[in-house]
């Protein structure tokens, strides 16, 4: 559906994307997930048209778009700040698309109509101004305005940053089940490996320019290809060299384990550490603990049954198997 074929950007003598390479399927949840001067939102901007490349292809559904205007290019976008009129009504701004293009009245108000009920916006809504709205309100807005017109892709940059936590949870949900609905290509832009994870098809993990990994949340957290990925994709422990040497891994390699993986006080496979519990975090689902084996402190994440609850001060066993590891040669620490 998408490709981006060896796309370079620079920005004078900076080169903020070093050849590129993304294929999008049709219908797909696609995610570029990294920190802040990543290239994500750069490689984005790419796919709209706002940036056009000093080399390299963008190809839609086998039709080359590298040089075809904004406006030609049938993608819906959805900014951070959402860019929505904040003095127009909610209808108007949802029909702005399609009276730019000169879409007849009646065929308007049908489609505004239509895309607001299955974003959840009531006719009352479509008469109140933008600035009337709550943030998840003016969300939604944003959405169907870049749906009303039928685009292809709709690429949505940032779009939950400016809401509160507890109603980008529930949006993050929202936004999953529009896109299942109505089957769009999607190309998601986000710095949150929990909402990347949760979201997404697939995830493309940015690092200053270049892409580290590309695959399904399962491999890009379970099966890291890099350090950066494993480090940047959720809490990890970073294994000290005593406590490599005593499970017998490679001296000339960097170990690293999740939380999850290790085990308090289970017998069975693995090397087993006697430490002491530290402190902890009660989260209700999980607790997590901090753990002193002596080699170092490892942090743990138990699901909390209510029973087995270990307090500071207690001591406990903690086994690790070598099959839950995942290292990365030396050489290629971050700075």
């Amino acid at each position: 559906m998408i490709e981006l074929k060896d796309i370079v950007v620079r920005f004078g003598d900076f080169e903020a994307l070093h050849n590129i390479n993304v294929e999008v399927k049709e219908g797909e949840f696609f995610t570029f997930l990294g920190p802040s001067g990543c290239g994500k939102t750069t490689t984005l901007r790419t796919i709209t048209g706002f940036i056009e490349p000093v080399s390299g292809r963008v190809i839609v559904a086998g039709e080359d778009i590298t040089r075809v205007p904004i406006e030609k290019r049938n993608i819906g976008i959805v900014f951070q700040s959402y860019a929505l009129f904040p003095t127009m009504t909610v209808y108007d701004n949802i029909a702005f698309g399609l009276k730019v293009k000169k879409v007849k009245k009646q065929e308007i108000d049908e489609k505004v109509r239509a895309i607001a009920r299955k974003v959840d916006l009531s006719d009352e809504q479509l008469q109140k101004a933008v600035s009337q709205l709550s943030g998840g309100q003016q969300q939604r807005v944003a959405i169907a305005r870049a749906l009303v017109t039928g685009p292809a892709i709709i690429c949505m940059d940032e779009p939950l940053s400016n809401l509160d936590a507890k109603l980008r949870v529930g949006l993050r949900n929202e936004l999953k089940k529009m896109q299942r609905d109505f089957g769009i290509t999607t190309i998601y832009v986000t710095h949150d490996q929990e909402e990347a994870l949760t979201l997404s098809d697939r995830i493309a993990v940015f690092n200053n320019g270049y892409i580290e990994q590309i695959g399904t949340p399962n491999e890009v957290y379970n099966h890291s290809a890099t350090e950066f990925v494993c480090n940047f994709i959720g809490d990890i422990n970073r294994l000290e060299p005593a406590t490599a040497e005593k499970m017998g891994l490679p001296e000339d390699e960097n170990h690293f384990v999740r939380l999850e993986r290790l085990r308090v006080n289970q017998t069975g496979e693995g090397t087993v550490f006697e430490g002491t519990v530290i402190s902890s975090e009660y989260y209700g689902l999980y607790i997590k603990y901090f753990i002193d084996v002596g080699t170092q402190v490892f942090k743990v994440i138990e699901k909390n049954d209510g029973v087995n609850i270990y307090e500071a001060g207690e001591r406990v066993a903690v086994s690790i198997s070598r099959t839950d590891v995942m290292s990365y040669p030396a050489a290629t620490v971050e700075q």
